[in-house]
């Protein structure tokens, strides 16, 4: 209860009542990790632009890219302490905060875009987006595709034995532990920002992400071999701080309308460019391999229903498995 009371304060701050006409005026701070020339940046700009003309400039939204107001787990962390008011997020980080949201990231238990497509638009993801409302008071306003993550390294990794020993960045969250630790990897946890040089200068011999990702991250500069694992379907969250919605009155309509096509639009375009991408990184001379998943999944398998080691209930499992 102090908690919450401390962060409507600060947030409080930076919203200023218009005495003439009663609406209230807001200026919010959306924080992200990615860069500025990605699909994510440019669509929340979209975004800003668009909520400020359908609110006539009563809501204006600053964003700011490339972690510049913090890594992944500080901005997330900031939406309960008033220093960012709309995040994108990945549900792994969440898992922290209401463990069952994170089901969407677990390895190999989505079965392709139309899979995601049905469970965004689920009851289960209303669910489980509630439970994590319930849990913090933000409330998650899109998911957006992300798209399917797959591993690079400096030569093929055609089966789990390949990728014994090897040192291999992930984000720094629990489920991305799972799939380095069941194929006999080293997963070493680092920030996004990080990852490039860190692979230039050998701190870490592989990475892991989609394509979209690993292009416009330039990872194919510092990586020979891009290996189609697809061991994860990865999503993003757009997630709004409490404080924020809870001071807009009936403009917080309109954001989170805005916001839920902002979600759309990136996803559309995230999965046309996983189309088209493998042939541009053949025609840079970088190598895509082709994987047989079987066994991937196989290793993984006995993990997504031991309930000791995952943060959602089989039945969120069955329930999802059943779209």
């Amino acid at each position: 209860m102090i908690f919450k009371t401390i962060r409507s304060a600060v947030l409080a701050g930076t919203l200023v009542c218009a005495s003439i006409t009663g609406a209230m005026s807001a200026e919010l701070k959306w924080a992200h990790v990615y860069e500025e020339g990605s699909d994510y940046h440019q669509v929340a700009l979209w975004a800003a632009e668009e909520i400020a003309k359908r609110t006539d400039s009563r809501v204006e939204i600053k964003v700011f890219p490339a972690s510049s107001l913090g890594k992944e787990v500080e901005i997330n962390e900031g939406l309960g302490i008033g220093s960012v008011d709309i995040i994108y997020t990945g549900p792994s980080f969440v898992e922290r905060y209401y463990g069952p949201i994170a089901i969407s990231d677990y390895p190999f238990i989505m079965r392709g875009y139309d899979h995601w497509k049905t469970y965004r638009g689920s009851d289960l993801f209303k669910e489980l987006s509630d439970g994590y409302k319930d849990a913090t008071g933000n409330t998650v306003m899109g998911l957006v595709y992300y798209g399917q993550r797959h591993v690079t390294s400096n030569f093929p990794i055609l089966k789990p034995e390949d990728m014994k020993g090897l040192k291999i960045r992930v984000p720094n969250s629990p489920v991305m532990l799972m799939f380095p630790n069941a194929v006999g990897a080293n997963p070493t946890p680092m920030a996004f920002s990080e990852v490039y040089l860190a692979l230039q200068q050998g701190v870490v011999d592989a990475q892991e992400n989609p394509l979209p990702t690993i292009k416009f991250k330039k990872f194919y500069e510092v990586q020979s071999n891009i290996n189609l694992t697809g061991h994860i379907l990865n999503s993003l969250l757009i997630i709004a701080s409490d404080s924020a919605m809870s001071n807009m009155g009936d403009d917080a309509a309109v954001v989170e309308e805005v916001l839920k096509q902002a979600a759309e639009k990136v996803s559309q375009s995230i999965y046309q460019q996983e189309q088209d991408l493998v042939s541009w990184f053949i025609e840079q001379g970088v190598a895509v391999n082709k994987v047989d998943k079987a066994p991937f999944q196989d290793a993984v398998k006995p993990m997504l229903t031991d309930e000791a080691k995952v943060p959602y209930t089989l039945e969120h499992f069955k329930r999802l498995q059943a779209l």
